[in-house]
């Protein structure tokens, strides 16, 4: 039985793909680097230790860190972001279900605590989570599987007892790493796409999700 819910963040909690890639066009363009209309699908789900190096040359990442840098690009993020954040359809009841059943729920993401906190403070949604694993705890960001496996020891549970809801590639892998089952969102992928990936089942939103449609998965 499903005792523990682990969430990703970014295209779960919030579908901010398109947000994320204008803040990514908008940072590189503050340091003269044009990436406006390239394709950066491939950056999804990943962290911006590898994400950033692909996208400035060496002398800017030399001269300022990854650190920084990332640090500039989320703050960029958020102030733009601010004023059009709202939570994926169902998510909401989705939570109020999973917590009057006693689950306990967790957010496991790639993302700094700042983004973390943005959201979940934005939303209102904080009260619903017990555990908070962001990528500045982990050596390494997903399709490691660290992160979920760093949430699922602060959980006390055991992969076969949680269930992630991820909507990247990465972050899948990264949960089958673990050996956690996996619930898919396309959100960030298209539900055609995300049946090449290893899911027990495929939504577009928490619409139509319950804890009992989980919880013997």
């Amino acid at each position: 039985m499903v005792k523990g819910v682990i969430f990703d963040m970014d295209g779960v909690l919030v579908d901010n793909k398109k947000a994320h890639i204008e803040a990514f066009v908008n940072f590189c363009a503050l340091h003269g680097i044009d990436i406006k209309g390239m394709d950066l699908s491939w950056m999804y789900g990943k962290g911006n230790d590898e994400i950033i190096p692909r996208l400035l040359p060496k002398h800017i990442i030399e001269k300022y860190g990854i650190k920084a840098l990332g640090d500039e690009k989320e703050a960029v993020y958020r102030k733009a972001y601010a004023s059009n954040m709202k939570p994926v359809p169902g998510l909401i009841r989705f939570l109020d279900d999973l917590y009057s059943n006693n689950v306990i729920i967790a957010v496991g993401s790639s993302a700094p605590v700042e983004n973390i906190d943005f959201v979940l403070d934005g939303l209102g949604i904080r009260k619903y989570f017990s555990v908070f694993v962001n990528g500045d705890m982990v050596p390494r960001a997903k399709p490691d599987p660290a992160i979920y496996l760093l949430s699922l020891e602060k959980l006390g549970l055991a992969a076969s007892e949680c269930i992630v809801m991820e909507d990247s590639f990465a972050g899948i892998e990264s949960a089958n790493n673990a050996g956690i089952k996996v619930v898919a969102l396309a959100t960030t992928n298209t539900a055609e796409a995300l049946t090449r990936a290893k899911v027990e089942m495929i939504v577009p939103d928490f619409t139509s999700l319950s804890y009992s449609k989980i919880a013997e998965l």
